[in-house]
């Protein structure tokens, strides 16, 4: 496993399709990595960028400031940091045959997961985003989408997930929508007790993985 500056797990064979796993405001935490280790269990190679260099918030009030200081004066750099992620899993060998990548992304992970589904010059062609939405241009995209919702949401808005929708419909994206009954935002995470769903995260999971062994296609 690679720690710094990015996270990566492998599967035992070696190889397998490639998914770029992207934090929450939280930072590279153990949740995170623990994810890629399942994914790799899974069968897949994934890697999860460090967008906070290495540093990791234990309150709202520091993963705000966080998030603040990375999409502000290190906006440009965090931009390249993703952009090369992408580039370093696309060419690796870890996807057969040179298949594009997934993106997983959770919250803010699931923002700049859809900011990245947004360019085509990527070699992407699916994301599994958690409790986020952004709008935006969608008509060159080349992606498909599965996406988890909380039922109750305070960090997200119904409008936003609307007008996502219409604009991935719009560029008749296909996208598979899930909303969790008695869910909270944070729920597939469970290193987060307050809003912690076990079967609801379960469930989730089982869905994702559906998603990745599907491929591209």
């Amino acid at each position: 496993m690679i720690a710094c500056p990015h996270y990566l797990a492998v599967p035992s064979a070696g190889t397998g399709p490639g998914v770029l796993v992207l934090h929450s405001w939280w930072g590279l935490n153990d949740f995170f990595r623990s994810l890629c280790d399942r994914l790799a269990a899974a069968g897949f190679v994934a890697l999860a960028p460090d967008l906070y260099d290495g540093r990791v918030a234990r309150t709202p009030a520091d993963a705000k400031r966080l998030r603040a200081e990375s999409t502000a004066a290190r906006r440009v750099p965090v931009y390249r940091t993703l952009m090369s992620a992408v580039g370093q899993l696309a060419t690796r060998g870890a996807a057969p045959g040179g298949r594009p990548v997934t993106l997983w992304g959770a919250s803010m992970g699931g923002h700049w997961a859809l900011w990245l589904a947004q360019q085509p010059e990527l070699p992407v062609a699916s994301a599994v985003v958690f409790y986020a939405a952004r709008n935006g241009d969608f008509t060159r995209s080349r992606c498909r989408f599965l996406f988890h919702f909380a039922e109750s949401d305070d960090w997200g808005s119904a409008a936003s997930v609307w007008k996502m929708r219409t604009s991935l419909g719009a560029a008749a994206r296909p996208a598979s929508y899930h909303e969790y009954p008695g869910t909270t935002h944070w729920f597939f995470e469970q290193d987060r007790p307050e809003a912690f769903d076990g079967a609801a995260a379960a469930l989730a999971w089982e869905r994702s993985l559906a998603f990745l062994r599907a491929g591209p296609g």
